[in-house]
């Protein structure tokens, strides 16, 4: 049997689909020469910026807080998301080769959904702890003790791993016989379900349920953590209490809005609303430049973490050379 651009296997008289080709971002050759460096470039800051919030986090005996032990999470969330991406991108604009396997696919799936779900289960946990540290200050020991702290934190990893797995374990048996072409530069979700041949039923009533649970639901936890934070920063009578108060959720506030409102236009829309080339652009903010801004924005806007990467990074310079 013979069948142009797709690679296939006879199984019981069934043609099975054995790779998929990931058209990418362009296919013009100056282009991908461009976004090579570019994409290279995003990756090294990312890691290293990541790397280095986290080694100062672990550091710094001061840093050793709720707030910045979530935080810490969110780096190696944010490292986990974009080391799926780009890595695999970077290979194909290098060689020129597009192709994936069918279960190195469902791997980025797996893998881009756990970020996914993880990181928007983890900033809504991240305004819960504003929101007990500002509205009930006095007990903010009591409510984000350690014991709740790795507790949120393994439930954030635990809940996210089966939320994926699900996903990636109910496209196992999907068949895709028709064509194998993604145009995406990713394995996703919604475009890798276009492709199958075989009822896709229970996907979409489990990406449903997915929507709810964790878009919706996090959504809520974290709006109402902000109007009671909001609520009580009003009550605050002196402007520098509440410019304080204000500054201590400031950060996580834009990294929630700009984060949440991706995910929402990626995954909790209408199908008949899918555009390929915006959904391209969306997904490049959220995997490719949010785990670069995140650390950025928790370490320029925070002022005991530049404090302790002022001391860190002098340290490192009196080091000795030999």
């Amino acid at each position: 049997m013979k069948v142009i651009g797709v690679r296939v296997v006879e199984i019981k008289n069934h043609s099975a689909i054995t790779e998929f080709i990931l058209l990418g971002l362009t296919d013009s050759p100056e282009l991908q020469v461009l976004l090579f460096w570019v994409l290279t470039f995003i990756y090294a800051v990312a890691l290293a910026a990541n790397f280095l919030l986290m080694s100062t986090i672990c550091t710094f005996k001061k840093l050793h807080t709720p707030m910045y032990f979530l935080i810490f999470n969110l780096s190696l969330v944010n490292m986990l998301s974009i080391s799926v991406t780009i890595p695999r991108l970077l290979h194909s604009l290098l060689t020129h080769r597009k192709t994936i396997s069918f279960y190195g696919c469902i791997a980025q799936v797996f893998f881009i959904i756990w970020a996914l779900g993880s990181e928007l289960v983890l900033l809504s946990f991240m305004a819960f702890d504003r929101y007990a540290a500002i509205c009930h200050p006095l007990h903010y020991t009591v409510i984000m003790r350690k014991e709740v702290c790795v507790a949120i934190a393994t439930t954030v990893w635990i809940a996210g791993m089966i939320n994926s797995a699900v996903h990636a374990g109910l496209m196992l048996p999907l068949s895709f016989c028709d064509s194998n072409v993604i145009n995406h530069f990713f394995c996703d979700i919604p475009p890798v379900l276009d492709l199958a041949c075989s009822d896709t039923s229970r996907n979409h009533f489990t990406t449903m349920i997915a929507d709810v649970v964790y878009g919706m639901g996090s959504c809520v936890l974290t709006l109402a953590s902000y109007f009671f934070i909001l609520r009580t920063i009003i009550r605050i009578r002196s402007a520098e209490g509440k410019k304080k108060a204000f500054s201590t959720c400031s950060s996580h506030l834009f990294v929630v809005s700009f984060y949440f409102s991706a995910i929402i236009y990626m995954y909790i829309r209408p199908s008949s609303a899918y555009s390929l080339d915006k959904d391209k652009l969306v997904s490049l903010l959220y995997l490719m430049v949010t785990p670069v801004v995140n650390p950025l924005i928790y370490s320029l806007r925070n002022r005991e973490v530049k404090e302790a990467l002022k001391m860190l990074t002098g340290n490192l310079r009196l080091l000795p050379t030999s």
